[in-house]
């Protein structure tokens, strides 16, 4: 599954991934792989993001905004305001605040 988090200004993430978890305004969803289709805001909190290997992250495609925090070598965390994410084809994009 491949994952963009992008702002009005910026790309600020795009890699592939294993999972997303997103805060959804009716609560914490996660999608996987050949997950339906789906369109959701998203609130204030903080975007799961977990890799197959850390190799897999591309830190060079990271922007210089964006202070991730890995938890383990495979979950990264982004902090987000809000958002609208829209996931079709394995391809899930954020647009983030």
């Amino acid at each position: 599954m491949y994952l963009e988090i992008v702002s009005p200004e910026a790309t600020f993430f795009s890699s592939e991934v294993d999972s997303v978890t997103v805060p959804g305004v009716e609560g914490e969803f996660q999608m996987l792989k050949n997950h339906a289709p789906i369109v959701s805001l998203l609130t204030e909190g903080t975007v799961k993001v977990r890799v197959h290997t850390q190799s897999h992250l591309d830190y060079d495609k990271l922007h210089p905004d964006v202070k991730p925090h890995m938890v383990d070598n495979k979950v990264l965390l982004i902090d987000i305001k809000s958002g609208t994410l829209e996931l079709k084809d394995n391809r899930v994009i954020i647009l983030a605040d």
